[in-house]
């Protein structure tokens, strides 16, 4: 059994039961990404792997969509350094109309992220990041996307999340982009007596 079907199989009925994840919020400010610029933005979509209860959509329209997803997020920074992003595919569910309450089919994505540094032509990440992301909860998902949106829609707001959900783990690593590490939790210690 491949990764992206294990990984299929094991949140398929989680994504068919409840919207997670926080989906992209178009309106919110620009993140900080220090001294980021996007550089190739490289989508590998090649019969990725359905889930049950899916519409169908064509590799070349997920290429599109993630694609564009990812420019929308990235293209806005203007780092002075270059680095690229390999987004693969491996695997959606476009939920279909349901009955409410009863049966929504909810959808999710799920990608392989790698990053490169332009400079020492080197991936940053040691291993590839597996990312999944559902539809979100919001008006139009609470009763299943398949009810309120459209395919294309569908595939937009998945896409959006997927380029939110990169970005946010760039910066849980911000020194892969020039930024200063994250503050630390306090310790649950003691405070020093001085």
């Amino acid at each position: 059994m491949s990764k992206a079907t294990r990984i299929l199989v094991s949140w398929a009925f989680l994504a068919f039961l409840a919207a997670c994840g926080v989906p992209a919020d178009p309106d919110e400010p620009p993140a900080d990404m220090g001294n980021f610029r996007l550089g190739h933005n490289i989508v590998v979509v090649n019969e990725p792997q359905i889930g049950p209860f899916s519409r169908k959509a064509t590799d070349e329209e997920w290429k599109e969509a993630l694609t564009e997803a990812i420019e929308r997020r990235f293209g806005q920074y203007e780092g002075d350094k270059f680095y690229h992003l390999g987004v693969k595919l491996d695997g959606y569910a476009l939920g279909r109309a349901g009955i409410p309450i009863v049966f929504t089919p909810k959808s999710f994505m799920v990608v392989t992220v790698n990053m490169w540094d332009d400079a020492t032509q080197k991936r940053v990440n040691e291993e590839e990041k597996a990312i999944t992301v559902f539809e979100g909860v919001s008006g139009k998902s609470l009763v299943g996307t398949g009810l309120t949106m459209s395919r294309k829609q569908q595939m937009k707001l998945l896409a959006d999340n997927v380029a939110k959900a990169i970005q946010d783990w760039i910066l849980e690593n911000p020194e892969w982009v020039g930024l200063p590490p994250r503050p630390q939790e306090a310790d649950s210690g003691s405070p020093d007596d001085n």
